[in-house]
């Protein structure tokens, strides 16, 4: 075994063992039952699993005895809603953000409602001005989607483009700068990206988490070309 599942396991041998003080051969079905809920009340699914194998592992491989399995039942996903940013704080976000990449980026996320990877991902291709929408690729569950493709981002893109003019993606990498753009052979780097958005909201001392909204709402005095 991984170093890290010999340590998991025995880890969860030393719990199971102080909860039953110690008595870990003969436990019933029901007596099982009433310590993995217990766990489940304080850690989480995965820790509750965890503790299961290495007790199942203990069972059969050191207690050489015939293991019955446990019917748990998965507790459902708890979704948690972000709080919604107002338009003056996303406006705000987009002036603090210093560089044009990030802060352009920044823009078109959260105006178009798009997943992070999503818009890293965007090419020129999959921008159709004419019928104003965008086609995003290999989303969520491997799907495609077209989403709406409001003016001022549109408008936003246009300029920025010709920034950088690469001939496929619309946020290339910053390696090379914006003369050598053209030349670069990747988007923008995911880690960069998280790295600037955790600065600015740093920043602005904002402890909100972002959901997109409508571009027709916000204003673009804060994109322009500084940066």
């Amino acid at each position: 075994m991984q170093p890290k599942t010999i340590e998991a396991y025995a880890r969860a041998i030393r719990r199971i063992g102080h909860y039953f003080d110690g008595q870990l051969d003969n436990l019933t079905s029901d007596q099982l039952l009433d310590y993995f809920h217990d766990l489940l009340k304080s850690h989480s699914w995965s820790t509750v699993k965890l503790d299961l194998y290495g007790l199942k592992y203990f069972y059969t491989n050191v207690l050489e005895k015939t293991w019955e399995d446990i019917p748990l039942i998965k507790p459902p996903k708890t979704t948690r809603i972000p709080d919604i940013v107002t338009i003056d704080q996303a406006n705000k976000l987009f002036a603090a953000t210093n560089r044009l990449s990030y802060r352009v980026f920044f823009f078109t996320i959260y105006s178009m409602g798009l997943r992070l990877g999503e818009g890293i991902k965007l090419t020129v291709g999959d921008i159709d001005a004419k019928y104003m929408r965008v086609h995003i690729r290999d989303a969520k569950g491997n799907k495609d989607r077209f989403v709406p493709l409001p003016e001022n981002t549109l408008r936003v893109l246009k300029k920025f483009w010709l920034v950088h003019k690469h001939p496929k993606f619309i946020f290339p990498n910053r390696k090379r700068g914006f003369k050598n753009a053209h030349l670069v052979d990747s988007p923008l780097d995911r880690g960069g990206i998280q790295s600037a958005i955790k600065a600015v909201v740093k920043q602005l001392g904002l402890k909100k988490n972002f959901l997109p909204f409508p571009a027709s709402q916000l204003c673009d005095t804060s994109i322009g070309s500084r940066g």
